[in-house]
């Protein structure tokens, strides 16, 4: 698919920011993902703090915001692949930013409740949905496969910097000021995407649309059929659903043993969250360098294995606030430096090995494959913390997330090496899966 970009061919990774409309991109999503990282801690810590959730009631609520996922992102994967994904993402800023705004406005009248965070919740996930997809497969058409690794980590420590902002932001605000105020922070920063992607320029090209609703269906088999006929994609979406769902499971307990076992307040709670963002940010420089140098399945295996094997760490502490927090602070940053480098570098081979029409249906479908788990994950460390207590909960969540690593030594994504692997052709008809061959001996 050719690239709307002048730019888009030939050109290194310092030449994506000479891209007008990759900086608009990357300048759009970092906005995004802020908001959206603050609506992710905010509504949480609301529930927690302002409306005296208990741990099943927190893992329904952050159920229910992650339900999207395995509800939509089959459909969205297929049908962002027919349409301008800068339409999509606009669309989807506008949404969430309507929907937090209406609910800040309420937090002032005083009406929200749980039954109101559970809409909230569920509403900007399943526009997040559509957005999440939709960049991933923009960044394709932006610029050309031999600066993916770059765009990637770019796009990536856009991401890392939501993550130092969102619940730094999230936790102070909801501590010091009012749920309301929180809630509209994110609205505002989805503003500021909108008006950041909108300036977009250059004609997207995109495939014919596709005609009725069988016609979807087949497209989304065909996304399933190649991501299930390829080895290395396979492993994957397997060990992504691996970890998401002891994530989630791991972070319905977090949020619950930071302020309740360890008696942090709001905004110690945001600030060690806030420590990801840090690590991250290291983490997508690394991911720029180090699969190039290492070897591409030697990082994810053991980036992965280091990151995930560090939150065993969180459940042995106990004392002070003065003890606590900086220990809380060191291990976020190593699990967001090396949970980000294992990320950069796991979307670049997805995507290296997607032809460009099935970008956003792989993408789709690994979202669906690997986050569709999660509303199950959210419900089982809730009911971990009930049944087990707050530190066995967590014990035995962040465990679960070692398998991840494990599933990744055993596929075809341990062997990769220092090139990324070649692209696999496109199934040549619906029902019928191409690209089984490798393209360049890689994996």
């Amino acid at each position: 698919m050719p690239s709307c970009s002048s730019t888009a061919s030939g050109a290194s990774g310092p030449g994506l920011w000479r891209d007008a409309g990759f900086r608009r991109l990357w300048a759009g999503q970092t906005a995004s993902q802020l908001g959206e990282h603050t609506a992710l801690v905010v509504l949480p810590l609301v529930a927690v703090l302002t409306l005296g959730a208990e741990a099943g009631e927190l893992g329904f609520l952050r159920a229910v915001g992650q339900a999207p996922v395995l509800l939509l992102a089959l459909f969205v994967g297929a049908w962002v692949d027919r349409w301008r994904t800068r339409t999509v993402m606009v669309l989807a800023d506008a949404g969430r930013a309507v929907v937090l705004g209406a609910a800040a406005v309420a937090g002032v009248l005083g009406m929200p409740g749980l039954p109101a965070l559970l809409v909230v919740a569920f509403t900007v996930g399943a526009l997040s949905v559509f957005f999440d997809v939709a960049y991933q497969a923009s960044l394709v058409r932006l610029v050309g496969r031999d600066r993916l690794l770059a765009g990637n980590s770019a796009l990536e420590g856009s991401r890392s910097a939501a993550q130092i902002g969102g619940p730094a932001l999230g936790g102070a605000l909801v501590s010091l000021l009012s749920a309301a105020a929180a809630v509209a922070s994110g609205a505002l920063f989805f503003v500021l995407s909108f008006l950041s992607i909108r300036r977009i320029g250059g004609r997207e090209a995109v495939p014919g649309r596709a005609e009725g609703p069988s016609r979807m269906w087949r497209r989304i088999l065909e996304g399933l059929r190649f991501v299930a006929g390829d080895p290395a994609l396979r492993a994957v979406a397997l060990a992504s659903a691996a970890f998401q769902f002891s994530l989630a499971a791991t972070m319905t307990v977090y949020l619950l043993f930071l302020p309740r076992e360890l008696h942090l307040p709001g905004t110690a709670v945001g600030l060690a969250l806030a420590a990801t963002g840090p690590g991250a940010l290291l983490g997508s420089l690394l991911a720029a360098r180090l699969p190039g140098r290492l070897g591409h399945g030697v990082v994810l295996v053991s980036a992965a294995a280091l990151g995930d094997g560090v939150m065993l760490c969180v459940p042995a502490l106990h004392g002070s606030a003065a003890v606590t927090l900086p220990a809380l602070v060191a291990v976020n940053f190593v699990f967001g430096a090396l949970g980000q480098l294992v990320n950069v570098t796991v979307m670049a081979v997805r995507q290296a090995l997607t032809p460009d029409g099935l970008q956003a249906r792989v993408a789709a479908t690994i979202t669906f494959v690997g986050m569709g788990l999660t509303p199950l994950g959210s419900l089982t460390g809730g009911l971990l913390a009930q049944d087990r207590g707050l530190r066995t909960g967590l014990l035995v969540a962040a465990a679960g997330m070692l398998l991840s690593p494990a599933l990744m030594a055993l596929s075809p994504l341990a062997r990769l090496g220092r090139t990324l692997p070649a692209r696999r052709d496109a199934p040549p008809a619906a029902g019928r899966r191409g690209g089984g061959q490798p393209g360049g001996g890689a994996v």
